[in-house]
């Protein structure tokens, strides 16, 4: 009996640790998959930062972004391929479904990425520096920001091969696009797939370099894992693109406003609660005029809500308007809100600064041990680097000397 019993327990025994073998497996075996559609916005920084943390947290065998962007602010992209390209996990862009268009910045993301890939036609390009309500620039600044937006697109594109870099400069420098056939042929992406599934079977067994090291991508029947923009972030995505439309934050305001009328007009919410409501909206509207080119536009049609709200949250009780301190407390917000939309208009208008002198002479520490390459963390960023001295340790104090894109020589400090 105390045999069996003993067989028993190794039975068990060998059965639990084959069945933690295959969970241990199975999650090393997950793809996450984010989705987003929509201009570049801090949204989409956000967005893509959380899907690598969450990435690389549960050690998935890689992340895949399905990308549709008409494009958006430098600035920010810099911040999104500097996250992708630091990424401790393969990061796959899929410009994606049928009709979508990675436009300028979103050239930039698709080529941060480890491997890139399209849909059937879909679109690349396009990637000339413009203003930031789509202007074109004075000859002097364009050619200033062409300039470092050329040589930061042939960085990422490298690795791709020398018809790719060619292709890449000339997205920025003459607005060049092409279809995914097309940049497939030149090297741009790596696949044309039809849907998610077909994309991962291209793709495995494929090996990439990630952080300095290479991995072999071990897709064939991993299970896929979406990363879901959260409810406030898809509110802002949808809000932010409304405002990167011409004319769409005059139109949204007025939707807005209608609706809330509606709503108090036919009874559905009380004046209280509708009061309320335009008071939030005037708070939102006052935020996103700091954010969006509308130079003081959504200010004003703050400025209208807030006291409209106020009014109607007055108007239900026994005590009568204080007109006075509606009215005082509405332009006090309004100066305040005036004058930091003023001088957040004065900092766009600024040039632009490029070149070798924006980051040479900035102190920095080693994050990724420089033999000679790794990366460094300057000015709260992780940036590629190179040492000019010798290897360095993790947690070394450098100085910048040098800077091609975004990629830096450094020396100890």
């Amino acid at each position: 009996m105390s045999r069996v019993r003993g067989h028993l327990i190794l039975f068990l025994l060998f059965l639990s640790l084959s069945v933690a073998a295959q969970t241990f497996g199975q999650s090393a075996r997950v793809v996450k998959v984010a989705r987003f559609e929509g201009p570049v916005t801090p949204v989409l920084a956000s967005y893509i930062e959380r899907s690598i943390e969450a990435a690389e947290a549960q050690g998935a065998a890689a992340l895949v972004i399905e990308l549709d962007t008409p494009g958006g602010s430098v600035d920010i992209t810099k911040t999104i391929t500097q996250r992708m390209t630091a990424a401790r996990v393969p990061v796959i862009v899929y410009v994606a479904p049928s009709g979508a268009h990675a436009g300028s910045a979103g050239t930039f993301i698709t080529l941060a990425g480890h491997l890139a890939a399209m849909a059937p036609g879909s679109s690349i390009g396009a990637a000339s520096p413009v203003g930031s309500e789509g202007q074109d620039l004075d000859e002097t600044l364009k050619a200033k920001a062409t300039n470092i937006l050329v040589a930061d697109i042939k960085n990422l594109a490298e690795r791709r091969g020398d018809k790719a870099v060619e292709w890449a400069g000339r997205a920025v420098s003459e607005a060049a696009a092409a279809t995914a056939q097309e940049a497939l042929s030149l090297g741009v992406i790596d696949a044309v797939a039809a849907d998610l599934d077909d994309l991962l079977r291209q793709l495995d067994g494929k090996t990439v370099s990630v952080a300095g090291e290479p991995v072999t991508l071990d897709l064939g029947g991993a299970e896929t894992d979406p990363v879901a923009l959260s409810p406030l972030e898809s509110l802002l995505n949808q809000i932010l693109f409304e405002l990167s439309s011409p004319g769409g934050f005059a139109l949204g305001i007025f939707g807005a406003v209608c609706v809330l009328i509606a709503f108090y007009a036919l009874g559905t919410i009380n004046a209280n609660w509708t009061g309320l409501a335009f008071v939030i909206l005037a708070v939102v509207l006052f935020i996103l005029d700091i954010k969006a080119p509308t130079h003081g536009a959504l200010t004003v049609g703050g400025i209208a809500s807030f006291v409209f709200g106020l009014y109607l949250l007055y108007n239900t009780s026994d005590v009568p308007v204080p007109w006075g301190p509606i009215v005082g407390s509405a332009l006090a917000t309004a100066a305040f809100f005036a004058f930091a939309v003023a001088k957040v208009v004065t900092m766009r208008r600024r040039p632009a600064y490029a070149g070798m002198t924006t980051m040479v002479g900035q102190m920095g520490v080693v994050r990724r041990p420089l033999e000679p390459e790794g990366m460094v963390l300057v000015n709260g960023e992780l940036w590629q680097a190179e040492s000019e001295s010798g290897p360095l340790p993790s947690g070394a104090a450098v100085i910048v000397t040098r800077q091609d894109g975004i990629r830096l020589w450094v020396r100890p400090a």
